[in-house]
């Protein structure tokens, strides 16, 4: 499935501290959009101490192995294009796109960051910090809302604009909500029925952590 980009919007200046994510951890994700991410003291204090020794029953792992989050560059329509987040009129809410939370695209679409996070068994989780697709007539009110009290009642509804293997998601409708001031939105339910199992079941973690494994140097990273 692909993506249909949205026509350009005209962007903004806006500028303010990053909000952190619902992440619990600083990995390299294999997908090509993706590359490592430096939690914030916030984010390591919401997800609390990882176990340090001691190996999975399951799967034999290293238990704090099992505790993830992946943070993606750039969304995957902007990603296969030419010049990325270099195409003239790109505008992003940060310096680079890796620590930027909106992003406008020309002609690739317009964009909000929020965090997807996956149920593992043994009580574990893999988040990951993904783009949404937005429609620009929604884009511009959530850019004029991201640094305001209203943010707090912000709900967005959007399409995702990241690859997820190994399930098959990319594009699906999700809506996200805010849950605490500080933190992006996390994605919260699905109209598509894979991707509101993927936020509500729980899952074999031994299904991401041999994927997560092989991870290596991910390809057109912003640094």
């Amino acid at each position: 499935m692909r993506i249909t980009a949205p026509p350009k919007v005209a962007g903004g200046s806006l500028s303010s501290t990053p909000k952190g994510t619902n992440s619990v951890s600083s990995e390299a994700h294999p997908n090509e959009g993706s590359t490592t991410e430096q939690g914030s003291a916030h984010e390591h204090a919401q997800a609390g101490a990882l176990e340090s020794a001691g190996s999975c029953p399951t799967c034999g792992n290293a238990l704090d192995e099992h505790n993830r989050h992946r943070r993606f560059t750039l969304p995957d329509p902007v990603l296969a294009a030419p010049d990325r987040e270099r195409t003239p009129g790109t505008w992003m809410s940060g310096e680079t796109a890796h620590i930027s939370e909106l992003l406008m695209v020309p002609n690739e679409g317009t964009y909000v960051r929020a965090t997807l996070p996956i149920k593992l068994t043994g009580g574990y989780t893999v988040s990951y910090s993904v783009w949404l697709l937005v429609h620009p007539d929604d884009w511009r009110p959530i850019c004029d809302t991201w640094w305001t009290p209203e943010y707090a009642d912000l709900r967005i509804h959007g399409w995702l604009a990241n690859a997820i293997p190994p399930f098959d998601i990319f594009a699906a409708p999700v809506l996200a909500i805010v849950r605490s001031p500080t933190q992006v939105p996390l994605c919260h339910q699905s109209t598509d029925p894979l991707l509101d199992r993927v936020l509500h079941d729980e899952w074999p973690h031994e299904l991401f952590l041999e994927d997560l494994g092989r991870a290596g140097p991910a390809r057109g990273d912003t640094p």
